[in-house]
């Protein structure tokens, strides 16, 4: 389950407690290795299934407290054991990236949150469960950021998305804006598009500001932690607002100056 992606929000950095550093890269090889199997390749969609269909056996195997079959899912295994995670959440990002080999449009707003609750949420309950803080209310507030980061990458990621067959943007909210496929297809950044993408960013901007109460919440480090995840998040908002919308050119990417302003907003949450 290799991990070779430039990721625009930290994984496992060194202000997480020592501790908790084996049991989230666990957890995000995992992810990111089913995630791969949903996109990476000229894989057939079969054979994409099959593939997330094995990670969901094996996963099967974990619950039971069978020893996995593939040795890369050993340590997995122990983590889940050892922490005691709820493996109903790892279906439920199994069941995600199944839907992205097949689903390629969304109807309207609800049905793309509906994927974010399976695609994005479970990793922040993990880590709750992880610093013992799954009280309903975190839980609440972590799926705002999560589902909110999510959302993120789908804008950073249009013309990306678009490459593999994927339009992440609601279907309604671009016949609102007038916005139509073929645009998307050119990169055309027209008045349209960048009234359609202001529209997403500050729903996005609201839905992780209903969050950000949680980094209260959580513990030393891990509270940190997620203050610059939640900052750096925002951070690219902003550079998606600045760009009027145009990820067609240049997908954002944080830089050395950006992290001085992460590091000085999370300061001040």
């Amino acid at each position: 389950m290799p991990v070779d992606h430039y990721e625009n929000f930290p994984v496992a950095s060194l202000l997480l407690p020592r501790r908790l550093r084996r049991p989230i890269e666990a957890i995000y090889r995992f992810a990111r290795g089913a995630d791969d199997i949903a996109d990476e390749g000229d894989a057939s969609d079969a054979a994409r299934l099959q593939g997330l269909a094995d990670y969901g056996e094996e996963i099967e195997r974990i619950e039971r407290g069978e020893a996995p079959v593939r040795p890369e899912f050993n340590e997995l295994a122990r983590v889940i054991a050892e922490w005691r995670l709820p493996t109903q959440l790892f279906r439920d990002l199994l069941d995600a990236f199944a839907q992205d080999v097949v689903v390629k449009r969304y109807a309207d707003y609800p049905q793309l949150l509906d994927y974010c609750r399976r695609s994005a949420n479970p990793v922040g309950r993990l880590l709750l469960h992880l610093v013992g803080r799954a009280s309903d209310e975190n839980l609440r507030r972590s799926d705002c950021i999560c589902t909110a980061l999510q959302l993120i990458n789908f804008w950073q990621d249009v013309a990306i998305d678009w490459q593999k067959g994927r339009i992440y943007l609601p279907q309604s909210d671009r016949e609102r804006f007038a916005v139509c496929e073929s645009q998307i297809a050119a990169g055309n950044c027209s008045a349209e598009w960048t009234a359609l993408l202001a529209f997403e960013i500050e729903r996005t901007r609201d839905l992780m500001r209903a969050g950000e109460a949680l980094v209260h919440q959580l513990p030393g480090r891990m509270g940190w932690e997620i203050r610059f995840t939640v900052q750096g998040g925002l951070r690219i908002l902003e550079r998606i607002a600045h760009s009027r919308g145009d990820v067609f050119r240049q997908r954002p990417q944080l830089g050395a100056t950006d992290y001085l302003f992460i590091a000085g907003r999370a300061l001040f949450m």
